[in-house]
């Protein structure tokens, strides 16, 4: 196996480090960030080791979430393996128009302090390769607003876990369709759905992270 499918491989089985305990029978086995340092003292190109290990490799985990052979910590794990591996590759790829497929701000709406989802899919995303402006927790409309008009080619995610605040969804859509944006806007959380999607304007909706990415590429025109 070539050092790029073993970071494939270690991104699917979830394995940041050669210190991580998990997945147990890789026990002192490199992980994502020896085998991305391997890579780089073999002057393998940046590009695919993005590429081709680490997107490919959640591309995987992906599939498997949504076929159930996955859950939720296998997920989480794959997706941290990524962070892990972005953290050294990251700098060499600044100024590389390559370097990401698109941008995505997301945030959770205003008055609403949950942010476990909407992390997770920050995370698949960036892992997915796409640059992620985080934005938080209870998130003013203004605020989408300022994001939008700074970065008008970006994909605008808003979540919302609470039936209370809902409505802080719609309020958002409608505060930046008024200002005339042409970002794309995707929703999702526990209290969404494709219905309120439709309902209030937005381009489209995900139950869960790894379909998220497969949304926004699709509002993109993204095929690879």
């Amino acid at each position: 196996m070539n050092p790029i499918e073993q970071i494939k491989d270690a991104v699917v089985r979830g394995r940041s480090n050669a210190l991580s305990k998990y997945p147990p029978d890789m026990a002192g086995k490199p992980g994502v960030v020896e085998l991305i340092e391997t890579a780089l003292s073999k002057h393998l190109e940046v590009g695919k080791i993005l590429q081709q290990g680490l997107i490919a490799g959640m591309e995987v985990v992906g599939d498997k979430f949504s076929n159930g052979e996955y859950f939720l910590p296998d997920l989480l794990m794959s997706a941290q393996a990524v962070k892990a591996g972005m953290q050294l590759i990251d700098p060499l790829l600044r100024g590389e128009d390559s370097r990401k497929l698109g941008v995505i701000v997301i945030g959770t709406v205003r008055g609403d302090m949950h942010d476990i989802g909407k992390n997770l899919v920050a995370v698949v995303l960036e892992g997915g390769g796409f640059d992620v402006i985080d934005l938080g927790i209870d998130v003013s409309p203004e605020t989408f607003l300022e994001q939008g008009r700074e970065h008008p080619e970006a994909v605008i995610g808003m979540s919302a876990l609470l039936t209370t605040t809902r409505e802080s969804i719609r309020t958002t859509v409608d505060i930046l369709r008024e200002a005339d944006l042409k970002n794309k806007i995707i929703v999702g959380g526990a209290v969404v759905n494709q219905e309120f999607a439709d309902e209030i304007g937005a381009d489209g909706y995900s139950r869960d992270a790894t379909k998220a990415v497969h949304l926004v590429k699709d509002l993109l025109g993204i095929t690879a």
